[in-house]
C-alpha cells in the first residue's frame, strides 16, 4: 500500500522530464494506445506517479486518467473533492491532487491542468509538482485564483486503504460551517443527493437542498437538518 510520501518521491524523480513522447507518455501509451504518445501529459504524469508508488487505489479511484475533468469527477464522486477557495487551499496537504482552471473558475468542467501538492505555503498558495507545464515536469507555486479544487487521496497512512473511514457525523444545520459540514457534504455526494454539491464546509442553500433531496429519497422527515435519523441513513453505505 502506498503513501503521500511515496507519491511525492515518484513525482520528484520525474522533475526535468521534457518533450513528447517521453517516458511518462510512452508508459501510458503502452497500456492505452499510441494516440497518447504526443498528447498533453499532465494527468498521465499523475497516473504514472501513482502506479510507480503503489497508490493506484488512492489516486486513481476511477482507473488511469489522462483527462483532468474525469479525474476530478472521480474525487467528487467519492466525496473527496475540495473546491479551490483560498481557505481550502490553505488546508491542502502534501500528496493532494490539485486541478487548475486558467479561466479562474472553480468549475470542474473547465479544468485545464493537474499536479500534486508538495506543500501548502499559506495565503491561498501551494507548491506543486506538475507534468506538462511548459512541456516539462517542474515545481510551480500556484494561487487559489487558478485552482479549481483538489482531490484528497485516501493514502495508507491515513488509514484509507483506497477509501477513508468516515468521521463521526454530528448534528448539522443550515448556516453552520466547518469540518462537520464538510463530512456531511462528502456523504451527500457519495449517496448521490447532488453530484455537483461542492465540499466547502458551508451549509448554504445547495447543501440544504441536497439534504432535503436525500431525506425525500429515504422517506425521512424533510426539514433540511441532519439530525439523528438522517445521520444514521447517511452513515450507511449507498
Amino acid at each position: 500500500m502506498g503513501s503521500a510520501k511515496g507519491m511525492l518521491d515518484a513525482a520528484r524523480a520525474s522533475l526535468g522530464t521534457s518533450g513528447r513522447p517521453n517516458k511518462i507518455s510512452r508508459d501510458y501509451a503502452a497500456r492505452h494506445g499510441s494516440g497518447f504518445l504526443r498528447a498533453p501529459w499532465c494527468d498521465m504524469a499523475v497516473t504514472y506517479w501513482a502506479r510507480n508508488s503503489n497508490n493506484e487505489r488512492a489516486v486513481l479511484t476511477g482507473g488511469d486518467r489522462a483527462y483532468t475533468v474525469w479525474h476530478a469527477q472521480d474525487f467528487q464522486r467519492i466525496g473527496r473533492w475540495h473546491t479551490g477557495t483560498a481557505a481550502n487551499v490553505d488546508r491542502a496537504k502534501p500528496g493532494d491532487i490539485v486541478f487548475f482552471d486558467w479561466g479562474q473558475s472553480n468549475a470542474i468542467g473547465a479544468i485545464d491542468h493537474v499536479g500534486v501538492v508538495e506543500k501548502a505555503l499559506g495565503g491561498g498558495r501551494v507548491q506543486t509538482i506538475e507534468g506538462n507545464t511548459g512541456d516539462r515536469c517542474l515545481r510551480r507555486v500556484r494561487s487559489a485564483n487558478h485552482i479549481a479544487g483538489y482531490g484528497r487521496p485516501a493514502y495508507a497512512e491515513d488509514g484509507g486503504g483506497g477509501r477513508a473511514e468516515p468521521r463521526l457525523l454530528r448534528l448539522t444545520t443550515p448556516h453552520m460551517e466547518g469540518e462537520d459540514v464538510e463530512e456531511a457534504q462528502r456523504r451527500l455526494n457519495v449517496h448521490g443527493a447532488d453530484p455537483e454539491l461542492v465540499v466547502d464546509g458551508v451549509f448554504g442553500q445547495k447543501t440544504d437542498e441536497a439534504v432535503r433531496t436525500f431525506q425525500q429519497l429515504h422517506r425521512l422527515e424533510v426539514d433540511g437538518i441532519i439530525g439523528s435519523e438522517t445521520r444514521a441513513a447517511l452513515a450507511r453505505r449507498p
